[in-house]
């Protein structure tokens, strides 16, 4: 594949794509979960708290998959400062997550995936789902994070009177949940092992979703073997990569 790579160029030019994507994450990350805060249940009904519950953990996704862009310096390739100062804001509004510790995480697996250097990799031991998922939360997340987390929660409930349930519902259960789909779609399906793959130095494969189901799943981070083989194309450019690698036509 390295023809193929040779055609793609890690962006030269600043753009506003990223930054605008970036804005537009967060700002609608932000103004769903104040609504959905303040939303009075006996008003709005139980009928819309799943597919509030669905929506915010939809854009919580988003809001770590726009720190994943960061990691990568796309958000603003020509303004590291700009590019760092969005990464982390996103992963401290997810869940007080340090964004140099993330991003030098992220590093080592790209470097070396689906080896025992990699982070993100099982231990050999914990290859089923949930014992991968857990083992993958406790390399990252710290009682520091807890701990804020928590002081965070009763702050808004205490002092601020954000209701309980609204907390819970909104807050908590779509940062868990938005956990679970990226595990599940960027890391436990593309680098799984398989008695039938053949994998390559990536250790990865890619889903034959759509554009729509790609997106919809994962902000396209399951086309996970184009991220790797070319990881200075920003997530909303994978489905137009992804096509061009199956044709064999790559002309970006």
């Amino acid at each position: 594949m390295q023809t193929l790579q040779t055609k793609f160029h890690p962006p030269v030019q600043y753009t506003y794509s990223g930054v605008a994507m970036a804005a537009a994450i967060i700002a609608l990350w932000l103004a769903s979960l104040l609504g959905w805060l303040a939303l009075d249940f006996a008003a709005a009904g139980l009928a819309l708290m799943a597919p509030a519950m669905l929506l915010q953990t939809f854009l919580y996704t988003g809001l770590f998959i726009t720190a994943h862009e960061a990691m990568h310096g796309l958000l603003a390739p020509r303004h590291k400062k700009l590019n760092a100062f969005l990464g982390a804001a996103c992963v401290l509004l997810y869940a007080l997550f340090s964004f140099n510790k993330l991003k030098l995480e992220h590093r080592r697996h790209h470097a070396q995936p689906g080896s025992a250097h990699d982070p993100d990799f099982h231990d050999g031991k914990h290859k089923n789902f949930w014992a991968w998922y857990f083992h993958f939360m406790l390399t990252y997340v710290t009682w520091r994070q807890i701990a804020g987390m928590a002081l965070a929660f009763n702050i808004l409930h205490h002092l601020l009177h954000v209701p309980m349930v609204n907390l819970l519902l909104f807050w908590v259960a779509p940062a868990l949940l938005s956990t679970l789909q990226l595990f599940y779609f960027g890391t436990f399906l593309p680098h799984r092992e398989t008695e039938t793959d053949d994998l390559d130095e990536h250790h990865a494969r890619s889903n034959d979703f759509s554009a729509f189901w790609s997106f919809l799943t994962c902000y396209h981070f399951g086309y996970h073997w184009e991220h790797h083989e070319f990881p200075y194309v920003p997530w909303w450019k994978l489905p137009r990569v992804r096509k061009e690698v199956l044709n064999r036509k790559i002309s970006i």
